[in-house]
């Protein structure tokens, strides 16, 4: 069960073990086999190193009282974070809701049904009334029908409808799932993660169990590539970016409900403030200070100045962040960084490299809620229950995403960094394995935290940590990608906000006629054989680019057209010293398409992106070049 004892959480509750202890569990459920390759002696050694370095601040705290909410309360508290809060009461707002739900798939809006069911019971149970049923959103009964039999058969061709209209589904080979490892798989993002889970359920498809075994013979996944392209996180606005997690939640619970886990969440409670400047600050906090000196930062100058010193003197090191500095000579460190860090009087140059490293690692526990937060911390952990290596890395993709942004950024920073490390272990003898299991105590174990773990679960609970680790720095381009149904499902948000369907008595009727019609005239512009659009560049031009789509026009064959007529046309070019090279040709991959407006804030467009297609599902959109923000200006 997806629980919250399952969790490497409280420092004190993990016994030291022997290095020439076996570093593999007996039990079937164990990720790791038995070589040395895979030994676990990393691991408790950082466990002891952890040890040692906080062993006068064992009886500190940086949480208030963290604990499992009860019945009832756990599902209230899902239902405000998914806002769906105001299905709770009897005078609710109802068409907030109802745009939220209506982008729903069935898994999904079982998922929610279950929540509601379980609150009401809880509530019987203390004489409140109960809540509502989902169905009742979506419409009244006629009289003289029996209620239930109207509102299930109603309720279920909504779904069906919904479902169909809104995720565009291509027929996927779902037997990729028992393919063998290290060969290459397709990783299916068009379709949400449970209904995948439904199908193979429902045609009782049985699920290889397979282990992660080194780094030579990990899967391959690769995301297919559908006509509307790949989105990564950072290519959707904030606006946008802000949806995601509610929908992602939603999902994630649905994944869980049908593979047969139980997704539980810790509730934190207020985090203690600390007169320190750096190391025991929140994130948020950090990023606050930090963007008074440099707007626009993601990650705490600090882990970038601590990855950075790193990059440059410690990837060769052999050992690197599993050999130990000097933990007297660390805490002297952490003393002069908050003296002196941002005077830039700190001499980074004078520190060893293996010194570094630990204040990295310090710098990660140290936070007062754990990166992967106090509320997930559990569900992370738990990732290792689920069988299938696939089932595994969708449950991660959507807890990525559910994170929150500095959460996220951080996280990516540091994994980004991991995988450096890796890249180089012919010289520092770190493989992704040894990495992994370094990390993992940092990652998993918080003082703030307290957690008991079952007897006799160490080992299996510790080579769990390690392995999510281990999938995190291996596959973190396909984790920091949004699934292609997800952004499907904020169009969907989107469009129905501006619409606001109107409901009244017979609302499911009126309801599905408006969506049919809608969905008619999508599929009468999808008719189109071809259209000619304008895209726009205002920053780099004062015309704009009249471009006739085929059904072969991509994002990338537009860029090349724009790119030949500032160069063979002179149009009137604004700032043209930017996109220039010394040999006078511009490259491409200088710039960006975005989509703005209509269904969607503004987004970032994979070269590979069949415009036509994006045209049919979003005609009221603008389209804008750009310059891509990694490249440095040049004036």
């Amino acid at each position: 069960s997806l629980s919250t004892r399952n969790c490497l959480c409280k420092m004190s509750h993990l016994p030291l073990k022997s290095p020439l202890a076996s570093p593999v569990s007996e039990g079937t459920n164990s990720r790791v086999e038995s070589s040395d390759n895979l030994s676990m002696d990393s691991f408790w050694l950082e466990v002891e190193n952890i040890k040692q370095s906080t062993e006068a601040e064992q009886e500190e705290c940086s949480l208030a009282d963290v604990r499992t909410p009860e019945e009832g309360e756990a599902e209230a508290a899902w239902l405000q974070d998914t806002g769906l809060s105001e299905l709770l009461g009897d005078g609710a707002s109802e068409n907030d809701n109802i745009v939220l739900l209506s982008t729903l798939t069935k898994t999904q809006a079982a998922a929610v049904q279950r929540r509601l069911d379980t609150y009401s019971r809880s509530q019987r149970r203390k004489n409140k009334h109960p809540v509502r049923d989902v169905r009742d959103i979506f419409g009244v009964v006629s009289s003289g029908e029996p209620a239930a039999e109207k509102e299930e058969s109603s309720s279920d061709q909504l779904w069906h409808n919904l479902r169909t209209s809104n995720v565009q589904r291509k027929t996927q080979d779902y037997s990729c799932t028992v393919q063998n490892a290290g060969k290459e798989e397709m990783f299916n993002m068009d379709i949400a993660y449970s209904e995948q889970a439904a199908v193979l359920l429902k045609g009782s498809f049985l699920s290889e169990s397979r282990r992660l075994k080194d780094g030579n013979v990990l899967t391959k996944f690769k995301i297919p590539k559908g006509r509307l392209g790949v989105t990564r996180i950072g290519d959707l606005s904030a606006q946008d970016m802000k949806k995601i997690p509610t929908l992602a939640l939603i999902e994630l619970t649905a994944l869980c409900d049908v593979l047969g886990f139980e997704l539980k969440r810790n509730k934190a409670a207020k985090l203690k403030t600390t007169e320190k400047r750096l190391f025991g600050v929140p994130l948020n906090t950090l990023l606050e200070n930090d963007q008074k000196l440099l707007p626009n930062t993601k990650v705490p100058l600090l882990l970038q100045a601590l990855l950075s010193c790193l990059e440059k003197r410690g990837l060769e090191t052999e050992g690197i962040l599993r050999v130990s500095g000097s933990q007297t000579r660390i805490k002297s460190l952490e003393q002069k960084l908050e003296r002196d860090f941002y005077t830039g009087l700190f001499r980074w140059e004078e520190v060893h490299q293996n010194d570094v490293s630990g204040l990295l690692k310090r710098f990660i526990r140290e936070l007062p809620a754990p990166l992967l937060t106090a509320e997930y911390l559990p569900a992370f952990a738990a990732v290792q229950n689920i069988p299938d290596l696939k089932q595994r890395l969708q449950a991660l993709n959507l807890l990525i995403l559910i994170l929150p942004e500095p959460n996220r950024n951080t996280l990516k920073a540091l994994l980004e960094f991991l995988s450096k490390v890796v890249s180089r272990e012919n010289n520092n003898k770190m493989n992704l394995w040894n990495v992994s299991t370094v990390m993992a105590p940092n990652l998993f174990m918080h003082k703030g935290l307290p957690n008991k773990i079952p007897e006799g679960k160490e080992k299996q609970l510790a080579e769990g940590a390690a392995d999510v680790v281990r999938m995190m720095i291996h596959y973190q381009d396909l984790l920091w990608t949004v699934s292609s149904f997800l952004v499907a499902q904020v169009r969907k948000l989107n469009e129905s906000n501006s619409k606001r369907y109107q409901f009244c008595d017979k609302r499911i009727k009126n309801l599905l006629r408006k969506i049919h019609a809608d969905k008619d005239k999508v599929e009468k512009n999808q008719a189109e054989p071809s259209k000619t659009v304008k895209i726009h560049a205002s920053l780099l031009l004062k015309d704009s680019l009249e471009v006739h789509l085929n059904n072969a026009t991509r994002v990338a064959d537009v860029l090349r057209q724009f790119q030949k007529n500032l160069c063979q046309n002179g149009w009137n070019i604004v700032n043209t010293v930017s996109l220039l090279k010394c040999n006078n040709s511009m490259e491409c991959t200088n710039l960006l398409l975005y989509e703005v407006g209509g269904n969607i804030g503004e987004h970032c467009l994979d070269p590979d992106t069949y415009l036509l297609d994006l045209y049919h599902i979003n005609p009221h959109a603008e389209w804008i070049i750009k310059q891509n923000p990694s490249y440095p200006r040049m004036f």
